[in-house]
């Protein structure tokens, strides 16, 4: 495993060792002491999550706040998305900055995004499955997000307005000002 800091404190990617040959190929996903010792965080991960969407879909920026606060570790099973982290920690170094990663199934990347950051991501492909690890388990009173297009954030997410599909729950998100003002 090796790790690479993102300009996001505590924000990394994880690149994971592929063994390959004639017959395909195999790669350790997670291996918790081996997480630890290359990052430094005792993560305990409680749940995992699966997604399928089909391209232009956009999911986020969601996260969870106070103690639901989620930490996760996302990957790319099928197809290509853009991956974006925005750390929304009150008084962190990189306080409303985010870090855009491609993560498809043939770079095998994994992205930790830390609890309290916002996190969504893009479809590029025709179809991607999107798979997560979380460290606590889902609370929908704890629920909050930033709209996509938020005009501060300023997030390039490869795609126009007009090739962008969304829930209506997404297109009701607040903006990155109203989240900063309620801390």
């Amino acid at each position: 495993m090796r790790v690479e800091q993102t300009p996001l404190k505590d924000c990394f990617i994880i690149h994971e060792k592929v063994h390959g040959d004639a017959r395909g190929y195999f790669i350790e996903t997670y291996n918790s002491k081996d997480f630890k010792a290359a990052t430094g965080l005792d993560i305990e991960f409680v749940q995992d999550n699966q997604s399928r969407s089909s391209k232009g879909v956009l999911r986020g920026l969601h996260m969870q706040r106070g103690a639901a606060a989620q930490a996760k570790l996302v990957r790319v099973l099928e197809g290509a998305v853009l991956d974006v982290a925005v750390d929304l920690r009150k008084g962190s170094p990189s306080f409303g900055q985010h870090h855009a990663i491609e993560l498809t199934a043939d770079n095998n990347k994994q992205f930790f995004v830390p609890a309290g950051f916002a996190h969504g991501f893009v479809v590029l492909s025709e179809y991607a499955t999107f798979f997560y690890k979380v460290d606590k388990f889902y609370e929908p009173g704890n629920e909050v997000g930033i709209i996509y297009n938020d005009n501060v954030l300023n997030i390039d997410r490869k795609l126009s307005d007009a090739e962008i599909i969304l829930s209506e729950k997404d297109n009701r998100l607040g903006s990155f000002t109203e989240y900063a003002a309620s801390l």
